[in-house]
């Protein structure tokens, strides 16, 4: 291990945050309990990411085949959506939080699409902490809608079809303009990515704890950034290269 390794700290940390309906049951509760429950984990997150000078949080709140989920369970989050950005905006903007939702926000109902866009607005101008939250979002989608985007920028004459490069399309990718992965972790104990950043995660490291997101603590997220700290990211160089380069 190379020195002060274990002092590495990722710049952007995403999160799947799974369990919530399987907490909620061992309780004999209904899922919105464990939607509901899972907010206090977000917030130990935020807070967390302030203090370990993490630059972006990524958390997948909805992903774009979480509308096939019961209508009851969707009108819940929906409801939860609303009070959260009602009751947190305020107290993430005086922490110097910038907020971004991340996805296809076209499918939400104007009252909630509007909390979004004022939400964004109000903390545009923050730094301590990017909280990318992203909501009817699937990896497929932002890889389609790069590709999109970068089709009509040939077609405006801005650059040539082949030049149409990884680089040149990467920037058409949601996220573009913050640090690259570094940390994925998904909680609940499923070990699958779900279509969430597929494009972002090319190099990112991948951690997997059985801990429910609602018993998320402070304690089980330094746990993660402990053994990612522990990893030689190598990037498809030889271990030797990346030591001799440290």
């Amino acid at each position: 291990m190379a020195a002060g390794q274990t002092a590495r700290v990722p710049r952007h940390v995403a999160i799947v945050m799974d369990g919530n309906g399987r907490w909620a049951k061992k309780r004999l509760r209904p899922r919105s309990f464990g939607h509901r429950a899972g907010q206090k984990a977000v917030r130990e997150a935020v807070e967390f990411s302030l203090r370990r000078g993490i630059e972006s949080l990524t958390l997948f709140a909805f992903s774009s085949e979480n509308w096939n989920r019961p209508a009851t369970e969707v009108g819940a989050l929906m409801e939860l959506f609303l009070k959260a950005l009602d009751k947190e905006v305020d107290e993430l903007h005086g922490n110097g939080v910038r907020i971004r939702f991340v996805g296809d926000l076209d499918a939400f109902a104007p009252e909630l699409r509007d909390r979004m866009l004022g939400a964004m607005e109000q903390t545009a101008g923050n730094s301590a902490l990017n909280m990318n939250v992203a909501v009817n979002y699937g990896g497929r989608w932002d890889i389609a809608q790069a590709a999109r985007q970068a089709a009509l920028a040939i077609g405006r004459g801005e650059f040539r079809a082949d030049e149409l490069d990884e680089t040149r399309l990467a920037t058409y990718a949601c996220l573009a303009d913050q640090p690259p992965l570094d940390l994925f972790i998904r909680t609940g104990g499923e070990h699958r990515v779900s279509n969430f950043l597929l494009w972002q995660l090319a190099y990112a490291e991948l951690y997997f704890t059985d801990t429910l997101w609602p018993d998320v603590d402070q304690a089980c997220l330094a746990e993660a950034l402990d053994d990612y700290a522990r990893r030689e990211r190598r990037y498809g160089r030889t271990g030797e290269q990346v030591a001799n380069a440290s």
